[in-house]
């Protein structure tokens, strides 16, 4: 529901919201992306699996060295809500570059009623390039 009166608000305020990832909103999902990514994607949830998710934070920022985490990185390891944030924000990210999947012709339609999960089709190192460089891919 939360998601529905962003999106409203977004539109109403003239913004191009479009389910197919093709507006100024993408739908992410964390652990599709850190499987594209080649990092833990399974058992990083709950507190039970504080030490996984603790391992997951060291992995991320080793891969992507370039990403400060800063005091942030504790609060990574305690809350997967946290982690979650910024692997959604690194798939943004990945959006904005232009190195998403996107739907295919056939998929289009379905994807703007839908939603279009939206998954990083290159490394994190991409993400620190120029906007203009990378090119969006279907599946």
């Amino acid at each position: 529901m939360g998601c529905a009166g962003l999106l409203g608000r977004l539109a109403a305020a003239g913004q191009p919201v479009d389910r197919s990832a093709a507006g100024v909103v993408v739908e992410v999902y964390p652990a599709a992306s850190l499987k594209q990514w080649g990092l833990t994607y399974r058992r990083y949830k709950g507190t039970a699996n504080t030490t996984v998710r603790h391992q997951l934070v060291d992995t991320l920022t080793a891969a992507a060295p370039w990403l400060s985490l800063g005091d942030h990185a504790q609060a990574c390891g305690r809350s997967d809500h946290a982690l979650d944030a910024v692997i959604a924000a690194l798939t943004a990210r990945a959006a904005a570059l232009g190195s998403t999947t996107t739907p295919s012709a056939e998929q289009l339609d379905a994807a703007r009623t839908e939603g279009w999960i939206a998954l990083p089709t290159g490394n994190l190192a991409d993400l620190v390039q120029n906007p203009g460089r990378a090119g969006r891919a279907s599946p």
